[in-house]
């Protein structure tokens, strides 16, 4: 009777171990599923945001993200930008709030 019971315990210690082996497969694929799903593509968003943050120069058209249209008249040391909205309106803005650069000449042809 002792004979059964220890192939018994035999095979459930082999199942565990099958077992164990495949729940660290599937743990580091969900780890790598979210790290190319979520993750890299932000890191990638937030590299091209500061590479055009870098970019602006003074004449450059760009939009906000309240949506603003307008040309870059100045750029501070401290992260801000003057805007010129038309000829009246300037404002200042944080550079972290511009979304996108223009083509020249879009503001001309609205």
């Amino acid at each position: 009777m002792s004979f059964f019971i220890k192939d018994a315990n035999a095979a459930v210690n082999q199942a565990l171990e099958g077992n164990s082996y495949s729940l660290i497969f599937m743990l580091v694929t969900f780890i790598l599923i979210f790290y190319f799903m979520l993750f890299r593509p932000q890191q990638k968003k937030d590299k091209e945001h500061k590479n055009l943050m870098n970019s602006i120069a003074p004449g450059d058209e760009v939009m906000t993200t309240s949506g603003f249209l307008g040309r870059v008249k100045k750029v501070t040391e401290n992260g801000y930008v003057l805007l010129q909205l038309n000829n009246t309106t300037e404002i200042f803005i944080k550079k972290d709030f511009i979304v996108s650069s223009l083509p020249k000449g879009t503001l001309e042809s609205l």
